[in-house]
């Protein structure tokens, strides 16, 4: 007889889910968090009237625009928010390459560069006609661009404007932007640099003539992105005036203002979280290889941001991977981190000369334990296993 007060056991709860995307779009970070509550009570008014509520709203996105450029090395007035990282490279490239039509209408990007930097050349050179260039120039096996080979790309007659990342947001490997932005100098170009996978994460040095920034990269909230432009700059915008003359309509300024909170107080600690993250980083890249056979491990192994590792398997679909790890209750990324969706190649790796398939990129933020990343390394291996079984190539 079944005693009634009998009750069987629960089953134990699944393991909590262990994010490892972050790239791009991170957890929002605590203080962002406040700072975004403080501003939603106090900034929620339109910043371009005159009554005492506007003052408030104007006066919070003033301060995170001081904010930004004192991070970034610039002056206030140099630092605009854009609606998105992608309309802060788009409105880059088109404005500065617009404003110099006199002197050339060619684009010198790197082959790595993001796919909105690499639109928005295409774009350019299309509508300015059959004399316009986009010269790409390529990289190493590491993902690292050729410094001579882009400044001799520079002196080329009738270059508008050049582009090249601080960092490779999907291999983590550092460009040489110092040495390429002297050059750029010396030939009278301006330099875009993409610091969107490095601002918040890694010091980025003064040497640029436009950057940009992604605040949910650094732990800020989605839909806002970093413009800034150095005094001296040419530049013609080629959409109708607005009193937001670089982004028509403007930013949310409570999203602004938590952004900048966002950036500072990565800023404050970014030592400790270097040393942190690099270490989960370094385990990542010694035991992939031990746990999984034929996988190459992918960018610069030091030269390198400190929250981003990425390797492809010999064997395996990119797609079927990601999606047997979140089965497992592990989150990560495959192929361009601002392509995913396209079930494209990565542009990125094939630039490279490396895998293109069967890659997985791990995105590191604050909130990434050594448990996370210990669980992850203990999956892994069937994951693997059980994509290449799928594929009939188990016993390869």
């Amino acid at each position: 007889m079944v005693d009634p007060g009998f009750s069987p056991a629960s089953p134990p709860p699944p393991p909590a889910r262990v994010h490892l995307d972050a790239g791009g779009n991170a957890r929002l970070h605590p203080l962002a968090r406040q700072g975004l509550e403080q501003a939603l009570t106090e900034g929620w008014a339109e910043p371009h009237r005159l009554h005492s509520e506007s003052r408030r709203a104007a006066a919070l996105l003033w301060g995170a625009r001081e904010a930004v450029a004192g991070a970034v090395g610039a002056k206030t007035e140099e630092v605009h928010f854009a609606p998105s990282h992608v309309a802060a490279l788009h409105a880059a490239v088109r404005a500065v390459a617009l404003g110099r039509r006199r002197a050339g209408t060619t684009i010198v990007t790197s082959a790595v560069e993001r796919a909105a930097v690499l639109d928005a050349a295409r774009f350019v050179t299309a509508r300015a006609g059959a004399d316009a260039r986009h010269d790409v120039v390529g990289v190493d096996g590491t993902g690292m661009v050729d410094a001579d080979a882009f400044a001799a790309a520079l002196t080329a007659p009738g270059v508008a404007v050049a582009a090249l990342q601080h960092s490779n947001g999907e291999v983590g490997t550092i460009q040489p932007v110092r040495a390429v932005h002297a050059a750029a100098r010396a030939a009278g170009v301006p330099l875009v640099v993409d610091a969107g996978a490095a601002l918040g994460h890694a010091v980025v040095p003064e040497d640029w003539d436009v950057l940009t920034g992604d605040s949910a990269d650094w732990g800020g909230p989605s839909g806002v992105g970093v413009l800034v432009v150095r005094r001296g700059v040419r530049f013609t915008a080629d959409w109708p005036e607005d009193a937001d003359s670089w982004f028509p309509g403007g930013v949310s300024v409570p999203s602004a203002f938590a952004a900048a909170v966002a950036l500072q107080a990565c800023a404050d600690d970014l030592a400790a979280q270097d040393s942190r993250r690099r270490a989960l980083v370094d385990l990542v890249r010694t035991r992939v290889p031990q746990l999984v056979p034929d996988v190459e491990m992918v960018g610069d192994p030091s030269n390198r941001l400190p929250h981003v590792v990425t390797f492809s398997c010999l064997f395996v679909d990119g797609e079927a991977l990601v999606s047997e790890l979140d089965r497992a209750g592990i989150a990560v990324g495959s192929g361009s981190a601002c392509t995913s969706s396209a079930l494209e190649p990565s542009h990125v790796l094939a630039a490279m000369g490396v895998l293109t398939h069967g890659n997985v990129r791990i995105g590191i933020d604050r909130t990434t334990t050594r448990e996370d990343v210990e669980r992850f390394l203990a999956v892994l291996p069937t994951a693997v296993a059980t994509v290449r079984g799928m594929l009939g190539v188990g016993s390869l």
